[in-house]
This record gives C-alpha cells, structure tokens and sequence, in this order.
C-alpha cells in the first residue's frame, strides 16, 4: 500500500510533523503547507485603511456629548487631545510627540465610557486593561505585554491598525509605589510595575506573544511598534484632594473650604501625582491630565434617561421584546439616582439598583398577559406589586 503524502509539497507522513486527511481518505495535507497558506492569506487580507477623515474637536466632543452626561471641560480637553495626536500621525515629518492622558476622577464619573466613545467615533481599535492585573515579569500575574496582545486581537491581528489604536489602562492609581523614597525592594504592583509601562506607554517595539506571554512560552511573538498608541489612563486617586490642599495651604474649615474646593480640582499638578505615588518618568509621559467631577443628583437622573444607550432606554427595548411596555415615574427616577449618589459609586451603581427592581419583572413578565408595567418610587423595593397593578391583555 502506497505511502501518504502531501497532496501539495510531496512530502511523506515519515518527513513532515503531521499529515491531515481529507474526508475522503485520499488527499492529504502536512501542517508546513498549512501554515505556508496561512502566510499567504493573512498577507493577502485587506488592510485597515486607517482613519478616512479626522473630525474635528467640535465633532468629536459632540460624539461624547451624545453618551456622556456633563463633563464639559474633560470632553472639550479629550477632544483637542485625541485631535492633535492624530493630526500628529498624519504629519509624522512634523516632530510632534506624543502626549498620553491622564483621567483623574471619582468612581462612576465616566472614564471609560469617554475612553470607549473616542475610540468608536474615530473607528479605531480598542482595549482596556486593568493595572491591578499586571505584574513585573518573573511574577504571577499578567505581563504589560499582554495589554498591546489585547489590542492587537480588538484589531484582528492588523498590527498597522493596532499601531495606531487607543489603549485605556483603568485603576492606575492602584499601582501607586507606596512612599516618595525610591523602593530598595522589588515592588510586585508598584513601582515596577510603573517602570514597565514607562517603556510600552513612550514607544518601543513590542514584541507581543498572541497566545499570551506565560502559558505558551516558546510561540513566535509579533512586533508592535507602540509609538504611535495613544495611552488613556484612569483612576480615583483617592487621596489626591489631600495632597492638593496641603500644597496650596487651603484651610479644610469654615467657608473658605467650601469657596476653594472648585479651585483645588484644577490645581492637580505633576508633583501631586508625585506624592501620590507614581514615579516622575511616568507622569512625565501622562502630559494631559483631565479632572472629572464627581455627578450631582441631576445629572445621575439624566445618565438613565438622556444619553444614547441609557439604562432605561435599554429596559424600555428589553420589556419591549416581549410585547410589554415598561414605564418609570419621574419620582422612582430620582429614588434611583438619590440611591446611586448614595453608595458614592456615581453612574456605575444605577445599573445595580435597576436590576435588583426589575428583576422579578423580568422573571415573570416573558409568556405573561401583561402589557404595561409602571413602576413609582415606593415600588423599587416592593417588585411584586408593580405585577399586581400590571396593566394586562384583555381576553374576549
């Protein structure tokens, strides 16, 4: 009986590392020509063509006008910066650096969402990684390589595309080193930590293992030049009020603390961030910091309601599907905000206490009679009664 070979290169099962049979049994094929076809598919997919046309500031805060609620200084900043940086990469002849950003604000204040619409309105790719994740190599946890992987894969494996992505690097403030001295131990998620993202975060060749650095070790890597990568990123920095008004000698009593406080946010200034924690090589590449406020009543009521996407927008459409109509009375709105500026976590703790009320609701309502649901303020801890005053199908 004849030996198997390669249909393409000729090659015997004895020769090659693996040989794959086709269904009928006959044709075959070795995993060096598989990967040799690899090769030439991937180098004859279409490339991304990159950003058609740049909008302008004015349309790219009009974009984050449209999902995020309030913020007007951070938008109007983050537009001008996002702007200039690619303005940069069509002008490269020009000499202008780079300038990464630096989002500092409370919990739930939109971070994020800002990070994720810029990235969407200029149709480029986009991932988001958490600092508390990464750790020096050599320890366990996730190598600062794996967060261009992240973008790399959003990308499709388009390393030209990915070049030229958005990187948001959440918690930032995490990995503060945990005094002003320079460590003398090995800081697992402080400043070592700092120290290798300093690298990625100003531009070098990245060489990127697609599989993820630690549980493949011996894979090919892919390069990725991160020049060109603009950085967003963001934390609480929980503490840094503090740093601020001692700096600027502001009394923390009577009506000058009050009067001062919309001053001290914009006085956040390198050394603060110094003190806080990050080292200055850092702060350095960080060359745009945006405060974000902390969101009133008003604006949590507006974030369910007002941008696209909103939670109760998204509710409305679930309920929807099934034929219902789901109602909330101006009231049960503000207990909902009251609730989340209560818990201090801003918008980020409206889609919690929306859930646990509809939950039942939604339990139920599927392959129920019921047509409209409106839900008051005494309601939202008491699900079932809504299902009781639920206005349902009339029978003949």
């Amino acid at each position: 009986m004849p030996q198997a070979r390669c249909n393409f290169c000729g090659r015997t099962y004895a020769e090659v590392r693996h040989l794959v049979a086709a269904e009928n049994g006959v044709t075959h094929i070795c995993s060096d020509c598989v990967a040799r076809i690899g090769d030439v598919l991937e180098r004859a997919r279409p490339k991304s063509p990159g950003l058609t046309r740049l909008p302008t500031p004015r349309e790219i805060k009009t974009t984050l006008d449209q999902y995020v609620i309030e913020q007007e200084e951070a938008k109007k900043t983050l537009a001008v910066a996002v702007f200039n940086h690619y303005r940069r990469l069509q002008n490269p002849d020009a000499g202008l650096q780079k300038s990464n950003i630096l989002l500092v604000g409370p919990s739930g204040t939109g971070k994020t969402l800002l990070a994720q619409t810029l990235a969407k309105s200029l149709q480029v790719p986009f991932a988001i990684a958490d600092a508390t994740t990464l750790t020096e190599a050599g320890y366990v946890g996730d190598d600062v390589e794996n967060i261009v992987l992240r973008l790399l894969q959003t990308a499709d494996y388009d390393v030209e595309a990915a070049q030229r992505g958005i990187i948001y690097l959440d918690e930032l403030d995490k990995i503060a080193r945990k005094s002003e001295g320079v460590s003398i131990t090995r800081d697992v998620s402080g400043e070592g930590v700092q120290q290798a993202l300093l690298k990625i975060i100003e531009g070098t060749i990245c060489y990127v293992p697609p599989q993820g650095g630690r549980k493949h070790p011996h894979q090919e890597l892919i390069p990725v030049n991160t020049e060109n990568i603009l950085f967003i990123c963001g934390g609480a920095f929980e503490g840094l009020d503090a740093i601020v008004r001692s700096r600027v000698d502001v009394s923390q009593v009577g009506f000058n603390a009050a009067a001062a406080q919309p001053r001290l946010v914009a006085e956040v200034v390198p050394d603060d961030l110094m003190k806080f924690g990050l080292i200055p090589e850092l702060i350095g590449r960080l060359a745009i910091i945006v405060q974000l406020q902390e969101l009133s009543l008003d604006a949590l009521m507006r974030v369910l309601t007002k941008p696209k996407g909103a939670l109760v927008k998204q509710y409305k459409e679930l309920f929807a599907l099934e034929g219902v109509e789901l109602k909330f009375t101006e009231a049960a709105l503000y207990e909902i905000a009251r609730r989340a500026q209560g818990r201090g976590t801003g918008a980020r703790g409206l889609r919690s206490i929306m859930e646990k009320t509809l939950l039942e609701l939604m339990y139920e309502v599927p392959g129920s009679d019921v047509v409209r649901l409106t839900i008051d303020e005494g309601q939202l801890d008491h699900p079932h009664t809504v299902l009781v005053q639920a206005e349902r199908r009339k029978t003949a």
